[in-house]
Formats: C-alpha cells, sequence, structure tokens
C-alpha cells in the first residue's frame, strides 16, 4: 500500500451543502458508533494526507484523505461519529445525508467487536440508504482478551455484504479492508444487504408508498424504501432534506399526502400512532441484531460483561451519578487551577532570566532603545507571559480529560446531564463542551 496526495473535487448537490467527491478514483465514506476506533482506521490508511474542515453552514468538522491502492486512487471522508441516523441531531444529520446524498462508491461502518449487537443497530439503518456497504469488525484484540468470539464469515452471509475483521493500531491488519474496499469499488464485489422486516402491517404500507413513489419520481431504487419509511415516520427535516438533495416535491404532491394520510389513519387504528414509530422501527433493528449476534457471537465467559454493568449502575444512578461526576470534575479542576501554579512559577522565572539577558546583550551591542523594548519588553514578554499561563493548564486538564476518555466515562457524563440539557432543548453531549468552556475561563 503506497500513500498518496492527490487532488480533491466537490460535487455540490444543492445550495447548502458541499459534499466531498473523488473526481480522480473512487471516494469511500468511514461510518461508526464513536468511540469503535474509525478515526484511528482513518489516520491508519491516509498517512499524513488528510484535510480537517467544517461542512459549509455546520460546526461539526470532517476530515478528508487519500491513499493509493493497487492503480486506484481513494478518497477517503470520516464522517461524524453517530449511534443513529433516525433523528435529526447535527451529526446524525450530516452522516445520513452524507451516505444518501453523497453518492460515495463505498460505505465502510467500523463496529466494536466487543458489543456487535448495539452497533448494529448503525449498521442496518445505514444499509437502507445505500447498498455497497462494508462492515469492519474492528477491536477484535480487545474482544480477544474478554473471550468474545465472532464468527465472521456468518455475519457476512446473515448481512448480505462483506465483513472484515481488523485491529486498528495494527496497519498491517488493514490490508485485507482496503483490499476489500477496492473489489466492491470495482464492483468485483456486490453487497447484497439483508434488509430489516418490520411488521407485515407496517411492510405492507411501505410497499403501497413504494409504488406510489415510483409512479412519480425516478430515483434510486435504494432510496424508495428508506423514503416511504420517512414519511411513515413523518421525520420534516429528514423529508425537507430528502426534497433538496433529490430535487423533488413530496411534501406538495397531493396523491402521496392522501395515500400518507390513509396510511397513517389505519396505523392509528392498530395502535402504532406517530408518536411510537419510531419505536417500533427501532425495536425491530435491535431485534434483529440480537438474534445475529447470538449465531455469529460467542463468549466463552458469559458473564465477561457484568463488571462493566456493575459500575455502570454506580456511574449512571440516579444516586450517585451527578454527586461523582461533580467529585471527578472538582477534583481535575483542582488540579488544574492548583497544578499550574508550580510550572507557571517556573516558566515565568525562566522566561524573566532569558528576558534579563537579552536585554543585556541588547545594551552590549547597542542596540536602540525603541527597537530593544519593542522585541524584548513588547514581543517577547507578551509571548512568554501568555505560554506561562496557559501552557500549565492545558497540559494538565486536557491529558485528564482525554484518561476520562479513555476510560469511558465521559458519555456516562453525557447521559447523566441529558435529562437536564434536555429540559431547554439542548443534549447533555454539551456537558463535555461545558467543562473545556469553564477551564478556558479559569485559563483567563
Amino acid at each position: 500500500m503506497g500513500l498518496t496526495k492527490s487532488s480533491m473535487g466537490n460535487t455540490l448537490l444543492n445550495d447548502d451543502i458541499k459534499y466531498y467527491k473523488n473526481e480522480n478514483g473512487f471516494t469511500v465514506a468511514l461510518a461508526g458508533n464513536p468511540n469503535v476506533g474509525k478515526s484511528t482506521i482513518f489516520n491508519s490508511l491516509t498517512g499524513l494526507h488528510q484535510h480537517t474542515g467544517n461542512w459549509p453552514g455546520k460546526t461539526v468538522s470532517n476530515a478528508t484523505g487519500h491513499c493509493n491502492y493497487k492503480d486506484k486512487d481513494f478518497l477517503l471522508v470520516d464522517i461524524p461519529g453517530t449511534y443513529s441516523i433516525l433523528s435529526d441531531s447535527q451529526e446524525e444529520e450530516i452522516a445520513r445525508d452524507y451516505i444518501c446524498f453523497g453518492n460515495p462508491d463505498a460505505t465502510v461502518v467500523v463496529v466494536d467487536s466487543t458489543c456487535l449487537e448495539r452497533n448494529l443497530n448503525l449498521v442496518f439503518q445505514i444499509m437502507e440508504i445505500t447498498d455497497n456497504v462494508i462492515v469492519c469488525v474492528n477491536l477484535l484484540d480487545e474482544a480477544k482478551k474478554k473471550h468474545i468470539k465472532i464468527d465472521l464469515d456468518l455475519l457476512s452471509d446473515l448481512l448480505g455484504v462483506p465483513v472484515v475483521g481488523t485491529i486498528a493500531r495494527k496497519k498491517k491488519s488493514l490490508d485485507n479492508l482496503l483490499d476489500t474496499i477496492y473489489k466492491v469499488c470495482n464492483k468485483n464485489i456486490i453487497p447484497s444487504p439483508k434488509k430489516i422486516h418490520y411488521l407485515p402491517i407496517i411492510e405492507k404500507k411501505i410497499e403501497l408508498l413504494n409504488s406510489k413513489l415510483k409512479e412519480f419520481f425516478d430515483l434510486p431504487s435504494v432510496l424508495y424504501r428508506w423514503i416511504s419509511l420517512k414519511l411513515l415516520d413523518d421525520e420534516q427535516s429528514i423529508i425537507k432534506s430528502i426534497e433538496n438533495n433529490l430535487n423533488i416535491n413530496i411534501s406538495n404532491n397531493v396523491s402521496i399526502n392522501d395515500l400518507k394520510l390513509e396510511i397513517e389513519k389505519e396505523l392509528s387504528d392498530i395502535g402504532i400512532k406517530k408518536s411510537n414509530f419510531k419505536d417500533t422501527i427501532t425495536s425491530s433493528i435491535m431485534q434483529e441484531a440480537e438474534e445475529i449476534c447470538n449465531k455469529v457471537c460467542t463468549f466463552e465467559n458469559v458473564n465477561y460483561s457484568n463488571r462493566d454493568r456493575k459500575i455502570d449502575k454506580i456511574l449512571t444512578s440516579k444516586t450517585f451519578g451527578i454527586p461523582i461526576m461533580i467529585l471527578f470534575l472538582g477534583i481535575i479542576f483542582w488540579i488544574t487551577i492548583v497544578g499550574a501554579n508550580y510550572p507557571s512559577q517556573m516558566l515565568f522565572s525562566f522566561f524573566g532570566f532569558i528576558q534579563e539577558q537579552l536585554l543585556s546583550f541588547a545594551n552590549y551591542i547597542n542596540c536602540p532603545v525603541w527597537l530593544s523594548d519593542m522585541l524584548i519588553s513588547g514581543v517577547f514578554r507578551t509571548l512568554t507571559w501568555i505560554i506561562s499561563v496557559m501552557l500549565p493548564p492545558m497540559a494538565i486538564f486536557f491529558p485528564l480529560f482525554t484518561f476520562l476518555e479513555d476510560l469511558g466515562y465521559l458519555p456516562r457524563i453525557a447521559f447523566n446531564m441529558d435529562g437536564f440539557f434536555k429540559k431547554c432543548c439542548c443534549s447533555g453531549k454539551q456537558m463535555i463542551t461545558m467543562c473545556m468552556g469553564v477551564t478556558k475561563w479559569e485559563i483567563f
């Protein structure tokens, strides 16, 4: 595998969103839940040939990079990590829209081998909107430590798409993934994703909407079923995104809307209302994920996750969750504030000594006072003060915060705070951002 950097092209799908497209080769999207090693795989494949930026009009960052394999150039797009693409949070919206409307030649869904059932939720959702899916079962070394065995061949048969096992930190283990991407993009392997079978009544209504959509719109065949689901779910933000990106008008189509209202009434009569339709869909997906995991996963120690579950019960409990969070964050902030004083004072003393030597040297060479004041008392002193004040707390806080992330505690903080933040129409994940904001305030 050779790593090179080649030109990047952009394809404008609508007036608001610009998607990356490789005009000289293939485009591959990397999707997955947070903390499954997706970015590690991306970094290993692209090396230093990366570009990081924001989606136009968005604050969520993305990264793109190139790599060459055999005779082809691949543009890899690391889309934001998300647990689902059924809702309309910013990460889910960007991931969904790029996979569906950005038309990547292949979509690699990275999953955590130690919690395959939870990760398959996203796999099934993505397979609803694109056929060119590759499942990358990562962290096999962690699964081995927990005595979990996964039959990758059987998993591939059950999903209908290529499945590759990897250990992201070992670059050599990614060769098989690259080869599979190459074959899928070149049509040597043609995935045939198995679709989720929902309740018979829902499947029947999906078919009715499919037929009606085909009467009015010429769309990629894989999208009819997904759009029908979104219409039944009545997710207006997703429907608007579909209309904008595919340049169609569903909302004003009287025939489709009449059929949709008729179907909604029939479903409501049997207890499937707008308020619980998404729950019904999610339940079917999770049931399928559970059945597949029971077939492909072997646990030598069936109680391997008992310790983690006991810890979760404490860290996310209503009684102890918030006090423990306050304690952890308080300790981190205390270490950051108090601990930063000592290295800050050392840096002040060190830079003060250097400043005296520079002034002595300036006097020795008869440097004009205005010049020495500007360069030494102005530029040098200001720069060293900023370094002395800001560097120590940053060097202490961010490694500690990274340590909490590696331990898996940050998602638990987000979980604990989600209920409070939802009252002001926010997400618990914003608690993490606020903690970083508090640190910046402390520094200044």
